[in-house]
Parts: structure tokens; sequence; C-alpha cells
């Protein structure tokens, strides 16, 4: 039985790009709290990893004929939301930038915790294959 890395490394190398591209999505906002009419965007990062969930094991859904329905929610493939805001400013602008810095350091630790996870992934198989 071979063993590949997408059975070894699990759900966890999809983690890290997942947020990866999150951090970039929400810099971005941060980068542009202050310009008129810009409006904040974010990903969907359980879509994402329920994607990858199912095509890991082969449970997710597929169109098979153009007259079937598309089952996929938003956001699943990293495609980028528009976040309601609480309170929109007067010139348009929807970024909260407390709000902004708070996903951003949340979703650093995050990406601390995955690559973490995937880090001890590749000691245990280090350690296998050297036979410890």
């Amino acid at each position: 039985m071979a063993i590949t890395f997408d059975s070894a490394l699990g759900i966890h190398e999809h983690a890290l790009q997942a947020r990866v591209k999150r951090a970039e999505v929400l810099a971005n906002n941060l980068a542009n709290a202050d310009t008129p009419g810009y409006k904040a965007r974010d990903l969907d990062f359980r879509a994402m990893m329920q994607k990858a969930q199912d095509s890991m094991t082969g449970l997710g859904m597929t169109t098979t004929q153009s007259g079937h329905m598309d089952t996929s929610s938003a956001g699943s493939d990293g495609e980028l939301l528009y976040r309601t805001p609480h309170q929109p400013s007067i010139d348009g602008n929807t970024v909260d930038a407390q709000a902004e810095q708070s996903r951003f350091m949340r979703n650093a630790m995050d990406y601390q915790a995955s690559f973490q996870f995937l880090s001890s992934k590749f000691s245990g198989l280090t350690k296998a294959l050297k036979g410890e």
C-alpha cells in the first residue's frame, strides 16, 4: 500500500492554503480602510474546507449533465464574498478596521495552528521512514 501526500497530510494542507488566501483578502481590506466606496471582502473558510473534504473522500456532488443544478455553495472555490457592514460609513466604505484587524489576527493564529499540525505530520512521517 502506497502512502500519498493527500492521505498522509489530510486536510491540513488545504487549510494552510485557504488561510493564506484569506490573509491576503483581509490585508487588502485593511489597506483600503480609508478608500471611499471600497467594499470589504472575505472568503468562506468553512465552505472551502467542506469542498476540500468532499474532494478527498470522493463524496462531493458533481454535475454530469448540463441540466443539473450547481449545488456548491458560494465562496467554496475561494470566491470572494462581500461582507455586510454593521454600520457603513457615509463615503460607502464598508471596512471596519478594528474588526478586520481582529479577523486578520485570528486568521494568523489559525494559520500557525494549521502549520503546526502539518509540521507534526511531516515529523511523524520522517520518524516512520527512519524506523524510530
